[in-house]
């Protein structure tokens, strides 16, 4: 199949049969991710590890920042020696083997395990996803109006990996009580089990990747054949690309902020939950039961699942009307801040009677986090493919990543603070800085829609 014929390839939705085939890539990979992620500050404040609240999470601000400062490299190895699709194979593997070494805290001393593992996660991401995500963009041509509605089907797939992962992994390895070294065993199972999600992922990718996606992404971008415009891969950038990837660095530095605020989901807001919030529910027909708090971080992606489909269709029905990309920054940010005034608004009833709060604040911060999300994180990874030159765009889809890499490191010294500020106070910071920084996004519209040239 050539790539013409794979770009025409559709369903009956219109969206090439690549993107579901690389939409089910990528739900494993999140599995694999998240359902680490919803374990791991929980991991290391139990008796395994016994690191206070701050290490922890000092220590999972950088490891998720890390995450996403290695695709910067990812995507420069892919565009110029290895090609996109063997990185994402590199990349899945290593990520595979990180959840394993997690897992082996009873064979090898548990710094080691968590030392070793972590760094294994933090290289296989950096090869995985700057390359899944660019390959997702050349399914399209230049300004293809089904662009920002296919990154939205492809970020479902995000988070259909990552709303089972934390309730699977959850159920399998955090124990009822995590102070108690009689349990320690049971957290293996919650790796080992995202473990063996990558490895599905990865028997998927390898089997199907021939038959949906041709040649696209095979070989190195330097070491493609050329072209009747090939020459233009090798000219210095035009005042118009200088003007776009200033607009792309605007768009890096707001959403740097975003996900400082969003990431506190596996941190503070996950101790939040552990902590402050009542775990016990009474349910119609089934009585009491008590949740784990790793449960809540499926939260987000469950409202993705249901909202995704109802932006991408709110973008393509809007037609010429639809948001220009600053503007979706903008209420992407807003409605994040006004999902933390919830937020805080719980942990001030909290601190004023001190018993635990009902999960519905919970609850409220991650649907409005969520809306926020729909409207920035698969809007910037559209926005990259529709703006970064040819021959950087895993460079440059790496670039974006590095929003998050910023975002964690300030996460982690925000979620840092957990024990030393009333989480009245910790919450109310991304509430405002939150919403101040969507205003100032509106205000800058204009200016950076002159940088784009066009590009919607």
């Amino acid at each position: 199949m050539t790539n013409e014929e794979v770009k025409h390839n559709v369903t009956h939705t219109g969206q090439p049969k690549a993107l579901y085939m690389l939409f089910m890539v990528e739900m494993w990979e999140r599995f694999n991710y998240y359902g680490m992620r919803a374990l791991l500050v929980l991991f290391m404040i139990s008796a395994v590890v016994n690191f206070s609240t701050a290490t922890a999470s000092k220590i999972y601000g950088m490891f998720t920042a890390l995450v996403y400062l290695t695709p910067v490299l990812g995507g420069y190895l892919a565009d110029k020696y290895i090609g996109r699709r063997h990185s994402i194979t590199i990349g899945a593997i290593l990520m595979a083997l990180g959840q394993f070494v997690l897992a082996s805290y009873e064979i090898v001393h548990p710094y080691v395990a968590l030392s070793i593992g972590l760094t294994l996660i933090i290289i296989g991401n950096g090869f995985f996803k700057p390359n899944i995500s660019t390959i997702v963009g050349e399914l399209y041509e230049p300004n293809d109006p089904r662009r920002d509605a296919g990154f939205t089907i492809f970020y479902m797939g995000i988070n259909l990996g990552a709303m089972f992962a934390p309730i699977v992994c959850g159920f399998l390895g955090e124990p009822a009580d995590p102070t108690s070294l009689a349990e320690a065993y049971k957290w293996k199972y919650g790796f080992m089990a995202a473990g063996v999600g990558m490895v599905i992922g990865l028997i998927w990718y390898l089997v199907s990747q021939n038959k949906y996606l041709g040649t696209i992404g095979l070989k190195p971008v330097t070491k493609e054949e050329k072209t009747e415009d090939s020459a233009s891969k090798d000219a210095p950038l035009t005042p118009e690309e200088k003007d776009k990837i200033k607009a792309i660095f605007t768009f890096v530095f707001f959403a740097v902020f975003f996900f400082a605020f969003f990431e506190q989901a596996g941190s503070s807001l996950n101790v939040f939950a552990l902590q402050q919030t009542d775990l016990t529910l009474t349910l119609p027909l089934i009585g009491e039961i008590t949740l784990k708090a790793s449960y809540f971080q499926s939260i987000n992606p469950i409202f993705v699942l249901i909202l995704a489909p109802i932006f991408a269709k709110m973008w393509v029905k809007m037609g010429d009307k639809e948001l220009s990309i600053p503007a979706k920054f903008g209420w992407g940010l807003f409605l994040q801040g006004l999902g933390f005034v919830a937020v805080a608004i719980g942990a001030a009833l909290y601190a004023a009677h001190g018993n635990p709060v009902s999960v519905i604040w919970l609850i409220l911060v991650y649907l409005f986090c969520t809306m926020g999300e729909l409207c920035l994180s698969p809007v910037g990874l559209s926005m990259v493919t529709k703006l970064a030159p040819a021959k950087f765009m895993s460079l440059f889809m790496g670039v974006w990543l590095l929003a998050s890499f910023f975002g964690n490191l300030l996460a982690g010294k925000l979620a840092s603070y957990y024990d030393t500020w009333s989480t009245t106070t910790l919450f109310s910071v991304p509430a405002i800085l939150s919403i101040l920084f969507g205003i100032i996004m509106w205000g800058m519209t204009a200016k950076i829609k002159r940088w784009m040239h066009g590009v919607k």
